[in-house]
């Protein structure tokens, strides 16, 4: 979890920095594009709250009330990022971005700007913004991909889009997603400014704009179901499944592994329950040690369970 925090911390400092100096750039230039990109990182920014609030909250002791932990608030506080941050930023910038396109556009990069006794193009402070921007989120996005590179080695996925459907790491998971988009987003809105600065034509600009709010509105969608499957309660994947079944019932003295059940409770942490049939010749002790003993197999094979529940049947 340690790891996780840090990803957040992170992107909390690049968002928070990068969100005042495009905002900046917006009030010089009335660039659409940097409006739409002083939203995203706003919403970034928030959205790093969220999720240190869920790793927070997570981490508390389980509870008469809540008995296996508060785990599942991580994935409860990244749907609130997803759908509430990710969604209204989304929204905003593609709705001022189509405003923009519809209105021919809304551009000052013309007209230049006397700061401190000095004359410049304000369009300029629009490219070092976004040139910074970008060193930022490269940065973030930097940690956030050694976050999941790390769960990519210890659990075997050989791709990203893997990690992405597998994982209950949520955190990690909307950092990296964030700081990707992120990134993008700062890519798409460079390229707009410049061709309108080059071209004297504002649709560039404007439709950047737009197209950064429909790629965020995309994502939000993307996360928020990753998000859902998790609150529902998903099992491990059925490979990784299969290999703690086989544990269980090649186990010396099982006959059969009558039920066979895993759910995430926790980002990264696991509930494992089993109805076993033993041979019928086995006393209590003995089926007591071996159940014990299979318990503690299935902890060494997976770190993330932290439960298991193994009911003998006769």
């Amino acid at each position: 979890m340690a790891s996780s925090t840090s990803v957040v911390l992170a992107a909390l400092f690049a968002n928070g920095a990068i969100a005042v100096l495009k905002f900046g750039g917006f009030l010089l230039t009335g660039s659409p594009a940097m409006l739409s990109e002083t939203y995203h990182s706003i919403s970034d920014t928030g959205n790093q709250i969220f999720l240190l609030i869920g790793i927070k909250y997570g981490a508390q002791e389980a509870t008469r009330e809540h008995p296996f932990g508060h785990g599942k608030a991580q994935f409860f506080y990244s749907l609130l990022v997803s759908v509430m941050l990710f969604g209204i930023a989304g929204w905003e910038s593609a709705r001022h971005g189509y405003d923009a396109l519809t209105h021919g556009g809304v551009h000052r990069a013309s007209e230049d700007v006397t700061l401190l006794g000095q004359t410049f193009d304000p369009v300029f402070v629009n490219y070092a913004v976004l040139l910074g921007a970008i060193a930022f989120e490269s940065y973030a996005l930097w940690k956030a991909y050694q976050g999941i590179s790390r769960q990519m080695d210890e659990y075997g996925w050989t791709t990203l889009r893997e990690a992405f459907r597998k994982t209950s790491d949520v955190t990690t998971l909307t950092a990296l997603t964030e700081d990707t988009i992120a990134l993008a987003g700062a890519g798409i809105a460079l390229l707009g400014v410049y061709l309108t600065r080059t071209t004297g034509n504002p649709m560039y600009d404007a439709a950047s704009a737009l197209l950064i709010g429909l790629m965020l509105m995309g994502f939000a969608i993307a996360l928020a179901w990753q998000n859902k499957r998790l609150i529902l309660g998903e099992s491990l994947p059925k490979d990784a499944e299969d290999e703690l079944r086989a544990i269980v019932a090649d186990w010396d003295g099982v006959t059969e592994l009558v039920d066979f059940r895993t759910v995430y409770f926790g980002a990264e942490e696991l509930l494992v329950t089993a109805d076993v049939a033993f041979e019928p010749d086995l006393d209590a002790e003995t089926i007591n040690e071996r159940i014990t003993r299979i318990e503690l197999a299935l902890m060494e094979h997976d770190d993330q369970i932290q439960k298991v529940y193994i009911e003998p049947e006769t």
